[in-house]
């Protein structure tokens, strides 16, 4: 074999060993891709199973709230006007039946269960505040929002829980509002929800107990704030594995918001105010007289909620590095959240049809 056939065989072993090595590349690369695919899988199963089972919930409220609607349209025309019955049966309708049926078809996902730790009655006390301030805080965003939007439309976005605290009696609304809204939502959206998603980490656990909690609430008033107060009961019972914690802050947190301003909204006489012409200073002022007490009292009130606010935002500059969240057992790759908590098809479809729902409200 002469010099020149030599290099030439060299050339083509050289050449054949590249093309193997970058066919091995290759081969390992997409085996790593398969195998990234199939990690993301299992979990986004998880969530998608779950975004199913709140649809179903969802839809069962819906339909039978037509149903129900319907009847007392032909049988009860009256009841439609009476907002004690109103709230009693929309009640009925969403905590008896859909949220009792979304725990039930969620009862076969795996679940991990929470461990415990004590809160002391200080921390509980330090907790409500922030929980409060952060509300309202919320609150006021959601406000000035749905205020640019009906500027914009040109008639106020309703909201219906004012009309509902103000127009049903004081002994439904504390039944319902603050017994059993509370009990059954913080199982629905805190413990079914956690316990099935934490094992991927409290973070994702925190933000899709907030997220679906904000949803289901199914208006932009509300959403506004219970995306945060969902996150935070949330993060507190992951922290502490007792519900009870977080049903009693949801319980004070509705007192206060139905009971205690329902009172001084009744003591004001909201409901004439709301009715009068806003040019009419001078009926404006004598209703304003006649109930300067209320006002006195909604003043009081009103300070109130300004101290626990400043308060309650300075101690979540204080705590804030104490607000950390653990990995789960089951690693979601880096950057990777969004994909496995939205981009499933029960999730997605959840969402997508919960901000439907909202945007048809705010042009109702």
């Amino acid at each position: 074999m002469n010099k020149v056939s030599c290099v030439s065989s060299g050339k083509h072993r050289k050449m054949r060993l590249c093309e193997w090595r970058g066919m091995n590349c290759f081969v390992n690369y997409l085996a790593k891709g398969l195998s990234f695919m199939e990690e993301l899988q299992q979990p986004k199963k998880v969530f998608s199973r779950l975004g199913w089972c709140y649809i179903a919930g969802t839809a069962t409220v819906y339909v039978l709230q037509i149903v129900v609607g319907y009847f007392v349209g032909v049988y009860k025309p009256e009841w439609t006007y009476n907002m004690s019955i109103s709230l009693i049966l929309s009640s009925l309708v969403t905590y008896g039946c859909g949220m009792p049926l979304i725990v039930l078809l969620a009862q076969g996902m795996e679940r991990q269960t929470i461990e415990r730790h004590k809160m002391k009655w200080w921390q509980f006390l330090v907790a409500l505040i922030m929980c409060y301030s952060l509300m309202y805080v919320s609150n006021i965003v959601g406000t000035i929002i749905t205020t640019v939007i009906g500027v914009f439309k040109g008639s106020a976005v309703d909201n219906n829980l004012v009309s509902y605290v103000t127009g049903s009696s004081m002994l439904v609304n504390f039944v319902l509002m603050v017994v059993v809204a509370p009990i059954v939502e913080e199982y629905v959206f805190r413990k079914v929800i956690v316990d099935r998603t934490v094992q991927y980490g409290q973070g994702i656990a925190i933000v899709t107990s907030g997220l679906m909690f904000g949803l289901f609430h199914g208006n932009l008033n509300q959403f506004a704030y219970a995306v945060g107060l969902g996150a935070f009961f949330a993060f507190i019972y992951i922290k502490t594995g007792n519900l009870k914690i977080t049903i009693g802050m949801h319980a004070i947190i509705n007192f206060m918001g139905s009971i205690v301003a329902g009172m001084l909204l009744k003591m004001l006489d909201y409901d004439a105010l709301a009715a009068m012409d806003p040019e009419d200073m001078g009926a404006i002022q004598n209703l304003v007289m006649e109930n300067l007490g209320g006002w006195m009292l909604f003043g009081l009130y009103a300070i109130f909620l300004f101290f626990v606010i400043i308060v309650g935002i300075i101690l979540f500059i204080v705590f804030f590095k104490r607000f950390k969240v653990e990995p789960g057992t089951v690693q979601i790759p880096k950057g990777k959240a969004f994909e496995v908590l939205i981009l499933n098809p029960g999730m997605l479809t959840f969402c997508i049809i919960w901000l439907i729902l909202i945007v048809l409200q705010l042009f109702m």
